[in-house]
C-alpha cells in the first residue's frame, strides 16, 4: 500500500493550518490561560486536547463524512452546551483559587485531564473547525483514494501543524508569569486566566 497525497498537498495542508493555529482565537486563549495560571505541562495537555479534536473530525471527514455529518447534528449542539458549561466552571474554580494553587495543581493528574478536556471540548463545539475539516479539507484530499498511509502522514501534519503554534503561545504565556513572583501577582493572573475560561465557556454556549 503506498501514498497517494502528493508533497505539494501535504506542504499545503501545513502551511494552511499552521497560519490557522498561529491566528489568535479561542483555543489560543484557552492554552495561554491554562498555561500561565497552573504551568507549561497544562498548557501541553490543553495544546494535545485541541490536536485530539482536530484528528477526530479529520478522520470523520476521511471514513464517513456525509453518515457522520448528518449524525452529528443536534449532538454538535450538545457537546456544545455541555463544552461551555465545564469550561464556566472550571473559570470559576480558578478565580475562586489561592495564589499557591499553581504549585498545587502543577502536580496533580486529574488537572492535567482537564486541561486535555479543555482544549478537546473547545475544538469540538468550534463551528469553524467543522467547516474546515467537514466542508473544506475535503478540498486537499481526494477522500475516494485515500489510503491509511495517507491518513496517518495527515494526523502527523495536524500534530505538528497545530500543535506547534498551541505550544508557542503556552511557552510564552508560562514564562510571563513565572515574572509575577508575589502572591498578589499570581492572585491577579489566576482571576485573569479564570475571567478568560468563563468568557470561552459563554462564547461557546452564546454562538
Amino acid at each position: 500500500m503506498q501514498a497517494t497525497i502528493s508533497f505539494t498537498t501535504i506542504t499545503a495542508l501545513f502551511s494552511f493550518m499552521i497560519i490557522g493555529a498561529f491566528i489568535p482565537s479561542v483555543s489560543t486563549l484557552a492554552v495561554a490561560a491554562r498555561s500561565a495560571a497552573f504551568g507549561f505541562s497544562h498548557g501541553l495537555f490543553t495544546s494535545l486536547g485541541i490536536v485530539v479534536g482536530d484528528m477526530i473530525f479529520i478522520l470523520i471527514a476521511i471514513y464517513g463524512l456525509s453518515l457522520l455529518a448528518n449524525m452529528m447534528g443536534d449532538h454538535f449542539y450538545l457537546i456544545q452546551y455541555l463544552g461551555g458549561m465545564y469550561l464556566i466552571w472550571l473559570g470559576i474554580m480558578l478565580w475562586r483559587s489561592k495564589a499557591k494553587a499553581r504549585e498545587f495543581e502543577a502536580g496533580n493528574e486529574a488537572s492535567l485531564l482537564s486541561s486535555f478536556m479543555t482544549g478537546l471540548l473547545i475544538t469540538l463545539g468550534d463551528q469553524k473547525a467543522i467547516l474546515f475539516y467537514l466542508g473544506i479539507f475535503p478540498a486537499f484530499i481526494h477522500l475516494t483514494t485515500i489510503t491509511i498511509i495517507d491518513t496517518g502522514i495527515i494526523l502527523l501534519v495536524t500534530l505538528v501543524g497545530v500543535g506547534t503554534p498551541k505550544l508557542v503561545y503556552a511557552f510564552i504565556a508560562n514564562k510571563t508569569s513565572l515574572m509575577l513572583k508575589s502572591s498578589r501577582a499570581t492572585h491577579a493572573l489566576n482571576r485573569l486566566a479564570g475571567a478568560v475560561m468563563i468568557g470561552v465557556g459563554l462564547y461557546l454556549l452564546l454562538k
